[in-house]
């Protein structure tokens, strides 16, 4: 028996072509394994203590998944910008951190399509190897990369587009049910480009012929190492439940999935103070 003992970090999801999803979760000054876990009993116990992902700073409450209210307010991957980013201001000079901002938003970025239950429209920086690590952590099952742009805000523009024809948002309950329908991606990415053709076309006229392009990427199956979904799901709150424990059953995106249908979605409590025995 062994214990883990620290604050957690979102679990890193490494993902090959071909390979289940290998994932290990960030926890004090160590990176645990979780995939061998699958099958065996776990315990974890939350000490209460919130420290801030970014300024280690102890916080009674945790905001975007991490961070102390100072670091919500004045960070610039915290700001309403990251959640849409077709409302970039980096051009109109007010960006919280312009320095950050020229590092993580004026960069191409990838527009995709990806099947997390039912499927989506969304943004993303990296596609390395045909995966990104976005897919992995919404659980996506398929996806495919079907446009590139120069920068953030183009990505927010263009999806913004699409969002008109196909959901740009997860439906988690849906995700964690089980393995979804095989869906023709490419056939369905030919269909909205289409429908959306006008509009792809404005943007291009209002940003130049190389602000947007077309990419062509196989798409992607993406395996979990998942044994049983739950049937009905009672999601753990680590806020009102500071303990718990159960077989763990598999893990998919950001969650792990215990015996008796609990979820707990990791990346929620980043920044925690954690005590796992494994």
């Amino acid at each position: 028996m062994t214990i883990y003992q620290g604050n957690i970090r979102k679990m890193q999801g490494h993902a090959h072509i071909g390979d289940t999803v290998a994932y290990q979760l960030p926890i004090g000054n160590d990176l645990l394994d979780v995939n061998p876990l699958i099958g065996s009993p776990i315990s974890v116990q939350f000490s209460q203590t919130i420290n801030c992902v970014h300024c280690q700073a102890k916080t009674k409450k945790s905001f975007n998944q991490g961070y102390c209210y100072r670091c919500l307010m004045k960070l610039a991957q915290c700001d309403s910008c990251i959640i849409k980013p077709e409302n970039c201001h980096y051009d109109q000079g007010t960006c919280r951190e312009p320095e950050w901002g020229e590092a993580n938003c004026l960069q191409d970025h990838f527009v995709y399509l990806a099947n997390t239950g039912a499927v989506k429209v969304g943004i993303t920086r990296h596609v390395t190897d045909g995966i990104s690590s976005r897919w992995v952590d919404q659980g996506a099952t398929q996806a495919i990369p079907i446009m590139r742009v120069k920068n953030r805000l183009l990505s927010g523009l263009v999806e913004t587009v699409f969002k008109q024809h196909i959901a740009d948002k997860t439906n988690w309950r849906t995700m964690l049910k089980g393995k979804p329908d095989q869906q023709d991606l490419i056939a369905l990415r030919e269909r909205l480009f289409e429908l959306v053709e006008m509009e792809l076309d404005q943007i291009t006229s209002e940003h130049g012929l190389q602000a947007i392009s077309l990419v062509d990427m196989p798409a992607v199956d993406i395996e979990y190492p998942v044994t049983h979904y739950p049937d009905k799901i009672k999601s753990i709150n680590l806020d009102k439940e500071l303990e718990f424990e159960g077989v763990l059953q598999g893990i998919k995106g950001q969650y792990w999935l215990l015996d008796n249908n609990r979820v707990i979605n990791m990346r929620k409590y980043s920044g925690y103070d954690l005590s796992i025995e494994v």
